[in-house]
């Protein structure tokens, strides 16, 4: 999964990046309004957190223009300011919810899951394909009701993969949503995780799931 942090206070942007990271999230930053639009116009994100007071453009001329142009991935918006007026107005907006500083991180943590659960994307709570099912908000991955662990990439990997079941997804489309925008290695990293997936889902298993398309990139699919 993949979330859109705009906050211009460096230490908070920081603080949060590395906790969504550690929650094996990928995370891409935006300092400013203008380049949170280019971004979120430019990247599929799962949810975005919005600050209000942002240079250049404020997170509420964020939210409208984002909500006018079609854009309706999950908002939390993120701000100092907690009187009642400045809720209202984020909310009509188009955000979806309100988390006033200072706050927990944990709490932060419930409120984007709640959110992924409410989107429309998500109202399915597992992924299955044949017998391998993928459970997003337990973290769980299981293949003939054997239990399988992989790496946070791996898990984030073969969770795109299943989202797109029957769908060639391209390398560079798996680099955009499975690694951050500031990765700068090359597109070879995705057939290593391919690689190590295929491995742990396919041990012990006759029927191979993850299907290399030549020239194109990757399918999951039961036949």
């Amino acid at each position: 999964m993949r979330i859109l942090v705009i906050e211009d206070d460096r230490k908070v942007a920081r603080f949060l990046a590395q906790g969504l990271r550690e929650e094996q999230y990928a995370v891409d930053l935006s300092r400013n309004g203008e380049e949170a639009l280019h971004l979120a116009r430019t990247y599929d994100y799962d949810v975005i957190i919005l600050d209000i007071m942002l240079p250049k453009k404020d997170g509420f001329t964020v939210c409208r223009e984002l909500r006018q142009q079609g854009i309706f991935t999950p908002i939390l918006m993120l701000t100092a300011k907690d009187a009642l007026e400045d809720k209202i107005q984020g909310l009509s907006e188009g955000a979806d919810d309100y988390l006033t500083k200072p706050f927990s991180f944990e709490e932060l943590l419930a409120r984007i899951k709640a959110l992924m659960r409410r989107s429309q994307e998500y109202k399915t709570v597992s992924l299955q394909v044949a017998d391998l099912i993928l459970d997003p908000y337990r973290r769980l991955v299981k293949r003939g009701g054997k239990r399988i662990d992989l790496t946070g990439k791996e898990f984030a990997l073969l969770e795109y993969l299943l989202r797109n079941k029957g769908r060639i997804v391209s390398p560079t489309m798996i680099l955009e949503h499975v690694w951050e925008r500031d990765y700068y290695g090359g597109s070879n990293i995705v057939n290593v995780y391919i690689n190590h997936l295929r491995q742990k889902i396919n041990h012990g298993f006759t029927k191979k799931l993850i299907k290399t398309i030549r020239g194109q990139g990757f399918t999951i699919e039961e036949d």
